[in-house]
């Protein structure tokens, strides 16, 4: 049973103390991953203007975020500028590219792209691909094989205007097969791998799940007969949780589970299925996210 292991990696604090603590974990169990890494400024303090919509503070109350994030994360950048994450910390993304761990492009500004995607034209949705991707290409002295955007938000003009940057493989999107995208009748070359496991923040809390029972629940979710991609947090499972996610792969390993950067799921030479993007939403997570559509 393979598990594809993806790491979002949000935040300046995220790169400063989750990744060194994940890489430590995964070279103790001999894993390797997918780092997705946010390299421009980290303003992550601004989505705290969010708490005026009921289901985003219900989210940090259920998460209890204060003591999952820490203040310095929640923040920063709400009244000043946040500082650039790949040229503060650049030695620690190129530790994690040291490490073998398959390295790729999250976002320029994760809070931005968040807020900003449903107003964002296609010229602005490259720029913002290009100056992360220059940077993180600059830091790990070879482009990025691989991207996934913030939150699962993609649309069609993201997909158009990552076709231009030759990545191997996007994971933009929530879903139940590796496939290849379609946009307006037009088959794309690079293949999607979704995620189809959900997230600490998006179960904590809800049908009873807490951070005692998270693991089981988790663990009752692998299925070797299926597409299993699991996405953890660098400032979740890096650094509040890591001693959670440690029990958590040393539990799966025992059941036969084999964690793999979401790259070894894209299998060259192997037909893969087409399918459209949709918008949904899902229990625990605010707003939309993109979806395969196998309609």
């Amino acid at each position: 049973m393979r598990i594809g292991l993806r790491v979002d990696v949000d935040t300046l604090r995220g790169t400063q103390f989750g990744v060194p603590g994940l890489l430590q974990l995964l070279h103790k169990h001999g894993i390797r991953a997918t780092f997705f890494f946010s390299v421009g400024p980290d303003n992550m303090g601004r989505h705290l203007w969010r708490l005026i919509r009921p289901t985003f503070a219900w989210k940090m109350l259920r998460t209890q975020a204060t003591t999952l994030y820490g203040w310095d994360i929640l923040l920063r950048g709400t009244f000043w500028p946040g500082p650039i994450i790949g040229q503060r910390l650049s030695h620690i993304i190129r530790a994690a590219r040291d490490a073998g761990h398959e390295i790729g492009l999250h976002a320029w500004d994760h809070h931005r792209w968040q807020v900003r995607i449903d107003r964002m034209d296609a010229e602005e949705i490259r720029e913002s691909l290009r100056r992360g991707f220059e940077m993180l290409a600059e830091i790990v002295g070879q482009p990025p094989s691989c991207s996934a955007v913030p939150g699962w938000k993609c649309n069609d003009l993201v997909l158009s205007a990552k076709d231009a940057f030759g990545f191997r493989y996007n994971s933009d999107c929530r879903g139940t097969q590796v496939f290849r995208p379609i946009v307006d009748g037009k088959l794309f070359a690079t293949p999607q791998v979704p995620i189809n496991l959900p997230t600490y923040d998006e179960m904590i809390g809800r049908d009873g799940v807490t951070p005692a029972s998270f693991n089981d629940h988790m663990l009752s979710l692998l299925d070797p007969n299926r597409l299993n991609t699991l996405t953890v947090h660098a400032e979740v499972e890096g650094i509040a949780c890591l001693g959670m996610f440690d029990a958590f792969v040393t539990r799966a390993m025992e059941r036969g589970g084999e964690f793999v950067p979401l790259g070894e799921l894209v299998v060259p030479g192997v037909s893969q299925a087409q399918a459209r993007l949709a918008r949904t939403t899902i229990p625990g997570r605010e707003g939309w996210i993109a979806c395969q559509n196998t309609n």
